[in-house]
C-alpha cells in the first residue's frame, strides 16, 4: 500500500477573511478520505501538536491544524505566541469558529476529501471543539479535557474560556469525551454535568475517563502523560473517526 504523505505550512482564510498560517498534512493518495481540524492546546501551535496532525495523515485522513494565534504574534516562538495570546485575552470564541470554519473549507475543498469533517481538540482545545460541533455542521467533534464547557471558571478569566454548556442543545455531531479521573478542570462533576446536558439533549456521545490520570495526559513531552491511557484514547479517536468521517 502506497504510504507516502505530504505535511507543510500552508496559509488558509480564517474568521473576517483573515490569511492565517496553518499546518497541513495528508496522505498522498487519491481518496477519497475523511479530515481532521487538529485545535492546538493553550501552549499553542507546537512540534507536538504538529505531530499529532501528521499523525492524522498517516491514518489515511486530511488534516490541518490551524495557527490561532498567528493575529497575535505571527512567526513567533509558540511559547512567546501563547504568552502574548493570553495577555490579550486569549482566542474569542467567535474567531474561533471562523477560524475552524476556514480549515474545514480548506480541507473539503482538496481533491480527495469526502467531504466529512472532524475536529479534536485538547485542553482549551477540547473547549473549542465541541464549541466549534456546535456552532458549525460537522460530522463528528472530539473533546480532550476541554476545560470550562460547564462549570465556574477562576476569577478574572477572559470571556474565551467562559462555561458554553448551554449550547448543548447545538451539537451538530456526535461528540467523544476523553478525560483524566484525577483532573480538576474538568473535573469529574464537571465531566458529569456535560453528560447530563447531553443526555437531556438527546445528543450521540461516548465518554471515557482515565482512573490515574490527569489533565494533559495525552502530552508526550509532559510528566502528565500517561501512556495506557493515551494509547487507549488514541484507539477510540481512531475508532471514532472512522466511523464518522468514512466514505
Amino acid at each position: 500500500m502506497y504510504d507516502a504523505l505530504l505535511a507543510e505550512t500552508v496559509t488558509i482564510t480564517g474568521h473576517g477573511g483573515d490569511a492565517i498560517e496553518a499546518y497541513a498534512a495528508r496522505p498522498l493518495t487519491p481518496g477519497p478520505v475523511g479530515s481532521v481540524v487538529v485545535i492546538h492546546h493553550m501552549p499553542g501551535y507546537d512540534i507536538q501538536t504538529k505531530e499529532i496532525t501528521r499523525r492524522f495523515a498517516a491514518e489515511g485522513y486530511n488534516a490541518v491544524c490551524p495557527n490561532l494565534y498567528t493575529r497575535e504574534a505571527p512567526g513567533a516562538d509558540p511559547d512567546d505566541a501563547s504568552a502574548t495570546a493570553r495577555a490579550q485575552g486569549g482566542v474569542p470564541d467567535e474567531r474561533l469558529v471562523g477560524d475552524v470554519a476556514g480549515a474545514a473549507a480548506y480541507l473539503r475543498g482538496l481533491t480527495s476529501s469526502n467531504g466529512r469533517v472532524g475536529t479534536i481538540g485538547y485542553c482549551s482545545g477540547g473547549r473549542q471543539s465541541f464549541l466549534a460541533g456546535c456552532s458549525l455542521e460537522l460530522q463528528a467533534a472530539v473533546d480532550c479535557y476541554g476545560a470550562f464547557v460547564t462549570g465556574e471558571p477562576p476569577a478574572g478569566l477572559t470571556s474565551a474560556g467562559q462555561p458554553i454548556v448551554h449550547l448543548t442543545k447545538d451539537l451538530s455531531c456526535p461528540l467523544l469525551g476523553l478525560f483524566g479521573a484525577e483532573d480538576s478542570h474538568p473535573s469529574p462533576e464537571n465531566v458529569a454535568a456535560l453528560e447530563q446536558e447531553l443526555k437531556a439533549h438527546g445528543k450521540e456521545y461516548e465518554f471515557h475517563s482515565y482512573e490515574g490520570a490527569g489533565h494533559a495526559f495525552f502530552a508526550v513531552n509532559r510528566p502528565s502523560f500517561r501512556p495506557e491511557a493515551a494509547l487507549d484514547g488514541w484507539q477510540r479517536v481512531l475508532g471514532f473517526f472512522g466511523r464518522h468521517l468514512s466514505a
